[in-house]
């Protein structure tokens, strides 16, 4: 399907764009007309035409800021900014140790923070203002064993979203997308040898996402058609998943099923 909206003339940044959730929301602006920056600790071995690598680690506040700055040094403004980097490996709360907690939280909560700081200090000296949009993760609300920092650390990125979008509007939007499991390469690992349907089964739409489902929802918040939009959490969780307590009680239920014995 064409993309409908036209980002043709605005700058946006991607942070953690060179591979999965990333990249699919990075290759979307490209497509809508932006000329895209993406970062990244590491070099990537090949990295699609149209996008611009910057290597930063931005849990440092200093790289954070020059990442924000080649965005501006190379083409004079900064429209979109998408704190797409983050997660973690699964970790035993009883045994886990400070300094990957620490780690977690840097990544997923600070790092966010400190992009967003950079990207506003210069959006509020435009005339068009910009838009920050943060990735956050169903975890933030449901939980699972092993995901305690991490739960918290996106737990604290949506409460960040609503305080950073009631400080610097009107001039910036900032707006959070609650993304459900994603279909990536390094989520089918995770996932299994079924590649992630079993997981699917559970979800309400029948499937995970795509990174081009998270990039949709990105779009929409970078674009005139969310201009009174801030402060938003949007859910792209495919319905999100039925409860344990019914499928345990229901072994071989599926959602369409769901929805049928519900009279849907």
């Amino acid at each position: 399907m064409d993309n409908p909206v036209d980002l043709s003339g605005r700058v946006a940044l991607v942070t953690g764009g060179t591979r999965g959730i990333g990249l699919g929301i990075a290759r979307a602006f490209v497509a809508a007309g932006a000329s895209v920056v993406v970062c990244g600790r590491n070099q990537p071995s090949s990295l699609p035409e149209g996008l611009r690598f910057v290597a930063a680690d931005v849990r440092d506040p200093e790289q954070a800021r020059l990442v924000v700055d080649a965005a501006m040094d190379r083409y004079g403004r900064l429209d979109v900014l998408v704190n797409n980097a983050g997660g973690a490996p699964s970790a035993d709360s009883a045994t886990v140790s400070p300094r990957f907690v620490a780690k977690v939280v840097e990544l997923n909560l600070l790092a966010p923070f400190y992009v967003a700081q950079a990207a506003n200090a210069r959006m509020q000296q435009q005339d068009s203002g910009g838009a920050i949009v943060n990735i956050g993760s169903v975890a933030a609300r449901h939980t699972e064993p092993g995901s305690a920092a991490y739960s918290a650390a996106k737990a604290g990125l949506l409460q960040l979203t609503r305080a950073l979008a009631l400080e610097w509007a009107p001039k910036v939007r900032v707006n959070h997308v609650t993304a459900g499991p994603v279909m990536t390469a390094t989520a089918a690992q995770y996932y299994g040898q079924d590649g992630g349907a079993s997981v699917a089964a559970t979800i309400a739409m029948g499937r995970m996402a795509e990174p081009s489902d998270v990039a949709s929802a990105c779009l929409f918040f970078a674009s005139p058609l969310a201009g009174y939009v801030t402060g938003a959490d949007l859910a792209v969780h495919g319905g999100g998943e039925v409860p344990a307590r019914y499928l345990a009680a229901n072994p071989d239920a599926v959602p369409g099923e769901v929805r049928r014995s519900a009279g849907g």
